[in-house]
């Protein structure tokens, strides 16, 4: 990379919680954080903790513009402060905002088709609160940036290649800020319905331990669990005395399209793109 691209501040957003010390204190748990929920039938889903929905139910209410807005929409605003109030970015600031999402305002757009089919009818605020760039748009509305605003879906790369578009805009010289990151919000019955069409879904009957073994080679059934949740990272040129870590390197391939998830079964994408992000260093560096 031409330039060195620092990370000053970042947020999540997940079942593991959303303080620092909550999430921290979940990944040394040696418990799942995945729970059952009724979705057209009980399904395993990896939901937000009964404090993360209390504090998104608080934001929801603290605007009057917000309460027709998506889950989605939500819960990036939510990381979106906190991670600029650590990276101290304030209305001043000319930044961008590239914040994605591979299934969107999910909860919304399934209610308002919904009514679509029993009344013949749209409501009003259908299209403005279900379209891909109404995230990106309400962050910067609710952060006052004035730089520009990007929303894109790349499926289960969107919040990654958020941050590949980030280090584009900085290394181009149009900004030297950009906050990225990605949201989702689809634990809906639709959205499920689709992960279970495609025999990918963690089967809730058949699990008597962990619902989802992401890097069990030995298991012999699809493991998948759907969550929600979203996560952002303030993207800085240069490094100064707010830099938590400088982005060294980044990769990106494309995989040959074969079958409808599109992985090869040797992951070729996954170990080109690593390997271009890496370039000179030595694979043994990374821990």
């Amino acid at each position: 990379m031409r330039d060195t691209i620092s990370i000053t501040g970042i947020s999540a957003l997940s079942a593991l919680g959303h303080s620092d010390n909550e999430s921290l204190s979940a990944y040394s748990n040696q418990q799942h954080y995945i729970t059952s929920k009724d979705l057209g039938g009980t399904t395993f889903v990896s939901a937000l903790s009964e404090a993360s929905q209390q504090e998104i139910a608080r934001l929801r209410k603290s605007n009057e513009k917000y309460k027709h807005l998506d889950n989605s929409v939500l819960y990036a605003l939510l990381v979106s402060r906190k991670a600029i109030q650590q990276a101290g970015w304030n209305e001043e600031d000319h930044f961008g905002i590239n914040i994605g999402s591979s299934r969107g305002a999910t909860h919304l757009f399934e209610k308002y088709h919904q009514h679509f089919m029993d009344k013949g009818v749209s409501e009003t605020l259908s299209s403005p609160t279900t379209t891909l760039g109404n995230i990106a748009s309400w962050v910067a509305h609710d952060l006052r940036s004035k730089g520009p605003e990007v929303s894109h879906s790349i499926t289960c790369a969107t919040a990654l290649h958020a941050v590949l578009n980030g280090c584009a805009w900085i290394q181009s010289g149009l900004t030297d800020k950009f906050l990225v990151g990605g949201s989702e919000a689809a634990l809906t019955p639709f959205t499920i319905a689709q992960m279970k069409a495609l025999k990918v879904y963690a089967d809730h009957e058949a699990v008597v331990d962990f619902p989802c073994k992401a890097l069990d080679m030995a298991k012999n059934q699809n493991t998948m669990v759907i969550g929600e949740g979203a996560a952002v990272a303030c993207l800085e040129k240069g490094i100064s005395e707010k830099t938590l870590a400088v982005i060294k390197g980044i990769g990106y391939a494309t995989e040959i399209l074969e079958h409808n998830v599109s992985i090869s079964a040797q992951a070729t994408c996954f170990q080109d793109s690593m390997k271009m992000a890496l370039g000179e260093l030595d694979t043994e560096a990374v821990d």
